[in-house]
């Protein structure tokens, strides 16, 4: 892949992060407040069970089994212990943990994937680290150990589901669409008794509420994981997961924007020390570009 279309895939993927950045400000402005859990849901299983329609494909053979790890890991259990870290950390600390996400895919892919531990690849760990903690962290956070368990879960669910996703590929036949279909209703499936039991239902959606949950589904879940199921199939692992600095820009971004949260110089800083080290992490030629996995014939028809 030439240096032009790597830089391409990049920035469409980056869109994805981009978007889940955005999910703070669309929850507290238009969700129903405390209910992370339903917003997770109402993300996951809607945009699911309409992919699946759609396309009208059903996992076959082992991809019964990897189409679940793979829903769990990525969508599932990654909900659950962000938004688990979430209600125990300040935002900011609990960007900073998850903030360990390459670290592991590094690990992961040398074992799983046979790739190659750089220098480089090291540094650009501990320069988006750095950079993170700048942008996101403030004079006053906290730790509590249940939400840095839960963090840390998170970004091993993430980097998990990155890594396994490579190294799997898709079906033979199986399309884009489809694949995202069957995580995320998996996922879904697996938020839909956790919410029933652990959060009431609100007594009423306003039509803001209404917008917000359909924001959520469709361009935060099913259009946003289109995107970045389709980068983790043209990029490095490690290249990819670098790319989820994004987010933490975006909700940096749009709270000064809409909510009236400062932007301070060291903030800055850490701005573009993450973006350096994101670029430092993209793939810089052929050789880079990675193995495609081999097909499998693994599908039914709905």
């Amino acid at each position: 892949m030439s240096g032009q279309k790597i830089a391409r895939t990049s920035a469409l993927t980056a869109l994805a992060p981009a978007v889940w950045g955005s999910t703070y400000l669309i929850t507290t402005e238009f969700l129903p407040p405390d209910r992370p859990l339903l917003a997770s849901t109402v993300r996951a299983l809607p945009a699911g069970l309409i992919l699946l329609l759609i396309t009208r494909t059903l996992p076959r053979g082992g991809w019964w089994w990897r189409a679940v790890v793979l829903g769990v890991l990525n969508i599932g259990a990654f909900f659950y212990f962000l938004f688990l870290a979430a209600y125990h950390l300040p935002g900011g600390v609990a960007a900073l943990v998850m903030s360990v996400q390459p670290m592991i895919v590094l690990l992961l892919g040398a074992l799983l994937l046979q790739d190659r531990i750089r220098p480089i690849h090291v540094g650009s760990c501990l320069l988006a680290a750095a950079g993170v903690a700048l942008l996101v962290l403030q004079p006053n956070a906290g730790l509590d150990a249940v939400g840095v368990v839960a963090g840390l879960l998170g970004a091993l669910c993430m980097a998990s589901g990155i890594v396994l996703t490579k190294k799997w590929g898709r079906p033979d036949g199986v399309s884009l669409l489809t694949f995202t279909g069957w995580q995320l209703t998996v996922g879904g499936l697996v938020l839909l008794p956790i919410t029933l039991v652990g959060e009431d239902m609100p007594d009423h959606l306003t039509w803001g509420n209404v917008g917000g949950f359909l924001y959520l589904s469709v361009i935060g879940a099913l259009l946003a994981y289109v995107l970045w199921f389709r980068g983790l199939s043209k990029l490095p692992a490690l290249a990819a997961s670098f790319l989820s600095f994004a987010s933490p820009l975006c909700a940096t971004v749009l709270g000064y924007l809409f909510l009236d949260q400062s932007l301070r110089p060291l903030q800055l800083l850490g701005a573009a020390a993450v973006v350096a080290a994101v670029v430092l992490a993209q793939p810089r030629n052929r050789s880079e570009k990675p193995e495609p996995a081999p097909p499998v014939r693994a599908t039914s028809r709905i």
